[in-house]
């Protein structure tokens, strides 16, 4: 327990040192980088679905 305390200190420490700007642009990134939400929600089947019907 004391070492995840002391990790997630270090976590958060390391977090509120950056900028608001580096913040920022960095939850961006991480949205951006985001899978599409069927792919997420479904997996590969509605991907498989939609090759099927362009293929007819």
């Amino acid at each position: 327990m004391n070492d995840y305390m002391k990790f997630m200190t270090q976590q958060f420490v390391r977090y509120m040192d950056q900028p608001k700007e580096e913040r920022k642009r960095l939850r961006e990134q991480r949205k951006q980088e985001k899978p599409p939400l069927l792919s997420h929600w479904f997996g590969m089947i509605p991907f498989s679905l939609k090759m099927l019907f362009r293929r007819k």
